[in-house]
């Protein structure tokens, strides 16, 4: 697996209507299509994608400034949200890859962030063992998300090696 992490650009367009995403998902998530609307309006979402070799398997967007303020009083945080595989990837260790591949993406892009925050919806058990996983902490804050209560987890920039699994 020779996956890599990269910002969305308009000539990857192909590659989002190609991306799975099933009903369930999108009772926690909002679709790769959504989330590139939001990030054209709002400069400070990035739609990131995850790519094996020339496939995208894995979507999310990182959120700065604003976005993370539900979340988090750390202005040097960054939020990740709309987490999503592609349905037909599942199970392959992607979203995994993708979470280890991430703090060194974020120090080369976004070099002043110490925190990474997101939220979970707390019937999403997977997720949540995942992120455990891959070293985010649940500090036990609560928001209220669009459908669920969302637990927010957090992955200090600082603690290095927490998803070298």
């Amino acid at each position: 697996m020779s996956m890599k992490l990269m910002f969305y650009e308009d000539n990857a367009q192909s590659l989002i209507e190609e991306y799975t995403i099933t009903d369930e998902q999108l009772r926690y998530t909002k679709s790769p299509q959504e989330n590139i609307e939001l990030a054209r309006q709002d400069h400070s979402r990035h739609a990131i994608l995850a790519m094996d070799g020339d496939k995208l398997v894995t979507f999310f967007v990182l959120h700065e400034k604003d976005g993370v303020k539900p979340y988090t009083s750390n202005d040097k945080a960054l939020l990740i949200r709309s987490f999503s595989t592609d349905y037909y990837e599942q199970g392959k260790g992607y979203a995994k890859k993708a979470l280890q591949l991430l703090p060194d993406f974020v120090r080369q892009h976004f070099p002043h962030i110490n925190e990474l925050v997101l939220g979970v919806n707390v019937p999403n058990k997977a997720a949540q063992a995942l992120y455990t996983k891959c070293g985010f902490v649940d500090e036990g804050r609560r928001v209220m998300g669009f459908r669920d209560e969302i637990k927010v987890m957090s992955y200090s920039m600082k603690d290095d090696d927490k998803c070298k699994i």
